[in-house]
């Protein structure tokens, strides 16, 4: 399946000076182990693969040493294979087993810049926060996998043409025809129910069968929650787990700020600020800061102690939920759908690189997201039908002015009172 994030892996293997190692990170089970082996097999004349989470003899052959021509002859010896500087990929799987062949990128990066490292880590930022890593700074490249986007799933199907032609009307502001833009909107409740983590979407398109997706993501939570008992005491599992497993409950919610009664009565932020900040570091959750003004700079008004959780995936939200597949997929009226379109829309924006902020007022007005691009100040409202009645946006406009105003729906494109009306299926558009 085609993933976006190749650009910049083809960017990254055609510099002809200043290429450093490259960590690529993200979530478990993102899709990065199969994109960096797929991207060896199409783009290198052979590939060197180690998972350090695994081969015990590896790890230990980097405590000795850390010189560079050294490691680079084990490497041969244990793949069999010649390494060839500009011609081998080496792919170093789950670094964060291994502190100290993440620091050994310091090493390749200053001796052998010839040779092309790639490391992948599932959990390298629990890890460093954890275990106080030495981390290389300035001697590697780091780029971050999210799920498959909306684009990236259409694409999954065969549906080029319809992504292509909703960025056309994207960049026009002008509306798809109605056959597409049905089209659209039925892909898109596949996709609420699926979501973009790659496994699910291959059973799905092996099998055209929405409970074999959920078993896939039901697996996929399973692994979260078994890295949480590996990497957290038990007693912060335990923690980390009841927060996790409240998020759906949170968003469930009228106010959907991270409410710490939610998961235990008598919460607080000392007993699950840590378990938060796993979560965070882990990538499985998006977190969505509370600002208190609408003024660049946006992040100088954060208000630290007020947030959203989001799922960072949003077909793992709708399995968690429970939430019955035929209601998404007929789009019957149910108050949880605004908060699965809110959890999309979250995660389509992250993806997409944006920092998440949302704003209240002290008059119960709330908008769903603040994000900034170019120095200039976007306000988004998320809407879950063609209903979008609401002072939130109108009153935020009113008092900030911001650059430009956007409501997401499923209605068709459109401008309505210098509001950009932008159907939910483009959100990967922004």
């Amino acid at each position: 399946m085609k993933r976006k994030i190749e650009e910049k892996l083809l960017q990254w293997k055609n510099k002809t000076k200043d290429r450093k190692p490259l960590i690529l990170n993200g979530a478990r089970q993102v899709g990065k182990t199969y994109l960096l082996r797929e991207f060896g097999e199409k783009y290198y004349k052979n590939t060197v693969y180690v998972n350090l989470e695994i081969s015990r003899e590896v790890r230990a052959y980097f405590e000795e040493n850390l010189e560079p021509e050294r490691i680079l002859r084990f490497l041969e010896a244990v793949a069999g294979e010649r390494i060839i500087p500009e011609e081998t990929l080496i792919i170093l799987d789950e670094i964060q087993s291994c502190e100290k062949a993440l620091t050994s990128l310091k090493y390749f990066c200053e001796e052998t810049p010839e040779y092309h490292i790639t490391a992948a880590g599932s959990l390298l930022g629990v890890a460093i926060n954890r275990n106080q890593y030495s981390f290389p700074v300035g001697k590697v490249e780091t780029i971050e996998l999210f799920p498959m986007d909306f684009e990236e799933f259409l694409w999954a199907f065969g549906k080029e043409f319809i992504a292509v032609q909703i960025r056309d009307s994207f960049h026009t502001m002008t509306a798809l025809p109605e056959g597409l833009h049905t089209e659209a909107i039925e892909y898109l409740r596949q996709f609420l129910i699926v979501g973009g983590m790659p496994a699910a979407v291959n059973t799905f398109l092996d099998t055209g069968k929405f409970l074999d997706a959920s078993s896939v993501q039901s697996e996929i939570v399973d692994n979260y929650i078994a890295d949480m008992a590996k990497y957290a005491s038990n007693t912060d599992s335990v923690k980390i787990r009841a927060c996790y497993n409240s998020i759906p409950a949170q968003l469930a919610k009228e106010n959907k700020k991270f409410q710490y009664k939610v998961v235990q009565k008598g919460g607080t932020t000392a007993i699950f600020g840590v378990s938060i900040e796993w979560l965070n570091l882990a990538g499985i959750v998006i977190k969505c800061q509370r600002v208190e003004h609408g003024f660049e700079p946006i992040p100088v008004y954060t208000d630290l102690s007020s947030f959203k959780l989001y799922m960072s995936d949003v077909g793992i939200l709708t399995m968690k939920s429970g939430l019955p597949h035929h209601i998404i997929l007929s789009g019957e009226g149910n108050t949880f759908l605004g908060a699965l379109m809110e959890n999309y829309v979250a995660s389509q924006l992250k993806a997409n690189g944006y920092d998440l902020y949302y704003w209240t007022s002290e008059y119960s007005a709330e908008l769903d997201f603040v994000i900034v691009k170019d120095q200039r100040v976007y306000a988004i409202e998320v809407k879950k039908g063609e209903h979008v009645r609401s002072k939130s946006l109108s009153q935020f406009v009113s008092k900030y002015h911001p650059y430009r105003a956007i409501r997401f729906s499923m209605k068709n494109f459109g401008n309505e009172n210098d509001i950009w009306s932008i159907p939910l299926y483009a959100v990967f558009c922004l």
